[in-house]
């Protein structure tokens, strides 16, 4: 994402998500808990829009998505969202598909590891969203549900058909957006959903703290293997090892390199500046 403005100036107040910035972290919260966080259209553009500032921003180096209440997030409203889609044309609907789309391609895209805090249901676009972060931190209450397939659209939504068989394999993201069942932490673990499971209660506080250790470290270096794990996963082998070997050229010229390169040396911890 290019870090150059236009005309647009930066956000100040986000409507349909709570955001807090500190020490490098942002801090993302889906804030209707009366609705199990179910998403609205505004929902989904600001996350877009907030995701695309933030990567212009280079000033958050992890995020944290986290849901307030009882769970992380019951997918689309029902009325604020079927029922408004009822009444739309198809160049409309392909409108409102597309940015749901970008939601999951901003995470995928953003130049910061994102990690889910997962507890209670992440469900229909909240489990894609869930997916698209690079780590998923849950506790014993959470559980999964693909449920396109029971509303009587494609389990294929918002790239879960492309996520999902690279996260669990094709057998088990088959069995997952066929049916729509739902997977709670144990299996969602066992299967490779699932990066840690914490104690109840304490998803929040595990994903704070892994934040926080990504954004004390080598900040670029994390944004290139964001970038090549993402772009790697449909080249053949030796375009992929040609792209690291240009990737490591770069970073071999960068402060972080050097700077580690004189704390081994100096016997003291790096201080990485992200360059």
């Amino acid at each position: 994402m290019s870090p150059f403005l236009g005309s647009t100036p930066a956000t100040e107040r986000w409507n349909h998500l709570r955001v807090d910035r500190r020490d490098g972290v942002a801090t993302v919260t889906l804030d209707r808990p009366e609705k199990l966080n179910a998403l609205t259209f505004g929902a989904y553009a600001d996350l877009r829009d907030l995701l695309a500032e933030l990567s212009r921003e280079r000033s958050v180096r992890a995020l944290v998505l986290g849901g307030e209440g009882r769970g992380f997030c019951s997918g689309g409203d029902v009325d604020e969202i079927i029922g408004a889609t009822l009444a739309m044309d198809t160049a409309q609907l392909l409108d409102f598909n597309r940015m749901t789309g970008q939601v999951v391609r901003a995470l995928r895209e953003c130049p910061f590891p994102v990690i889910a805090a997962v507890h209670g249901v992440a469900a229909g676009a909240g489990a894609v969203i869930a997916l698209a972060a690079d780590f998923r931190i849950a506790d014993p209450t959470a559980r999964f549900a693909f449920l396109f397939t029971r509303v009587g659209l494609s389990g294929g939504d918002m790239g879960a058909a492309y996520l999902l068989p690279r996260v669990v394999g094709l057998g088990h993201a088959t069995r997952l957006l066929m049916l729509g069942e739902q997977v709670r932490a144990p299996e969602a673990e066992r299967i490779g959903l699932l990066s840690e499971v914490t104690e109840e209660g304490k998803a929040s506080v595990r994903a704070a703290e892994l934040a926080a250790h990504l954004a004390a470290g080598p900040a670029l270096a994390y944004a290139q293997t964001k970038a090549l794990l993402t772009a790697e996963l449909d080249m053949p082998l030796a375009a992929s090892v040609e792209l690291d070997a240009n990737t490591q050229a770069l970073l071999m010229n960068g402060e972080d390199y050097r700077e580690f390169h004189a704390a081994f040396t100096g016997k003291r911890p790096p201080q990485w500046k992200g360059r």
